[in-house]
This record gives structure tokens, C-alpha cells and sequence, in this order.
């Protein structure tokens, strides 16, 4: 049996959409419970829901032997795990957003406000911009409106929440859709059931099951 980590929230229901189409369906009466870990009908998969940032522990530690996530969450995690599909699902991206009036006043040291500071820093360290980043676990959009931060660096779907606080993507970082991956030891020690899994999911998105959602993440 192979142990799927499956992100929680807006990612799950075309994971599991994209799962289903590959032989790996989730009865309804299992789905409308609360359990957090829940077999296939088939008994080859088992999956366990947990939080988007989790899914690369979870995987990279060898508890589930594959996951399901966001690109972002990846980049972000830097976890050693194995991506061999881009399942092609929550397609959006991470952006630079600022204020309509441009990044901000303030000389010197640019002050960015992210969910995800790695990629931030990584991002504005490769063009040699001096940056504060201030960490923040949600509403990124308000530090530029309140003063916090001149720019935010967030995942972004349509913009429609940047507008509406009066921001505006000035650069597109990365694109981020959702991967499969799998921990390195899975790989190995269960290369039948993990080739047949990946098979099987190629084969869906080569048929052109594309499951189109409400994106990966909180994005904006």
C-alpha cells in the first residue's frame, strides 16, 4: 500500500478529482467523514490530509510515500524529495506586489512582507536588492496598505484581492502548480507501485483530464 500526503484546503479536491481518474477513488461516505487518513476503495492507497507546508515532511521523512502539493510550498520547503509529474492543477504564481502609486518611498533597504521567505530572499538576493523581510502567516496584502512593507511577495491567482487593496503585480517570480513527489526510499523500495501510480497519472494527463481549480494556495 502506498501512503499518499494529500494538501488540505483548495489543493485537495483536484488532487483527489486527478487521483480518482487514475484508480485511486475515495468512496464519499470516507470524504464526508472527519478522518484525517482514509483507504482507497481499491485498498492499494491510503491517504492522509494535512496541511500544505507538511506534505514535503511528511514525504521527505518516508511517513507517506508520496504527496501531493504546490510547487510554491516546494520552493519554499526546499525538502529532498523526488517531483516526478507536474500534475498540471491550481495553476497560479508567485508575485511581487505593490502599491499603485509603485513600491514604496522608503530609501534604502527594501521592506518585503511574504509567506515565503526563502523564495523572497532568494528572489531579490540573485539581483542584489538590500531587503527586510518581514514574515508574516497571512493577509499579506494589508503591510503595504498599513505601512509595514513596500512590496509583498505572495502566491497570486486572478490579482482580484491585489486590486481590491490597491496593489498590483510589478514581477512575476515563479509559476506554481500542483506536483506530485515522492520520498527517495519509496522510490526504491516500492518502484512497482510508485511507477504504477506515476504511470497511470501520465496517462491522465495525456488524455487531457486536467482538472482545472480554485488555485494552490491563499493566493491573492
Amino acid at each position: 500500500m502506498l501512503t499518499i500526503a494529500i494538501a488540505k484546503g483548495r489543493m485537495q479536491q483536484d488532487a483527489l478529482a486527478l487521483l480518482a481518474r487514475a484508480g485511486a477513488r475515495v468512496g464519499a461516505e470516507a470524504l464526508a467523514s472527519r478522518r484525517l487518513a482514509v483507504e482507497d476503495e481499491s485498498g492499494g492507497y491510503r491517504f492522509v490530509f494535512v496541511k500544505p507546508a507538511d506534505v514535503p515532511v511528511y514525504v521527505e521523512h518516508g511517513i507517506a510515500d508520496c504527496g501531493v502539493v504546490g510547487r510554491d510550498v516546494l520552493l519554499e520547503s526546499e525538502a529532498d524529495v523526488l517531483q516526478p509529474l507536474d500534475l498540471r492543477i491550481n495553476r497560479c504564481r508567485i508575485a511581487v506586489a505593490a502599491r499603485e502609486g509603485g513600491r514604496g518611498g522608503r530609501p534604502g533597504v527594501l521592506h518585503v512582507a511574504t509567506k515565503y521567505p526563502r523564495v523572497a530572499a532568494a528572489h531579490f538576493g540573485a539581483r542584489g536588492v538590500p531587503v527586510e523581510i518581514i514574515e508574516l502567516s497571512g493577509s499579506v496584502e494589508l503591510a503595504p496598505v498599513l505601512g509595514l512593507a513596500d512590496c509583498i511577495v505572495d502566491l497570486v491567482e486572478t490579482g482580484r484581492t491585489l486590486a481590491e487593496n490597491g496593489l498590483r503585480v510589478v514581477e512575476t517570480i515563479t509559476e506554481s502548480t500542483g506536483r506530485l513527489v515522492v520520498n527517495r526510499a519509496s522510490y526504491q523500495l516500492k518502484a512497482e507501485a510508485v511507477g504504477r501510480l506515476v504511470r497511470e497519472l501520465s496517462r491522465v494527463l495525456a488524455d487531457g483530464a486536467e482538472v482545472t481549480g480554485a488555485g494552490g494556495g491563499a493566493g491573492a
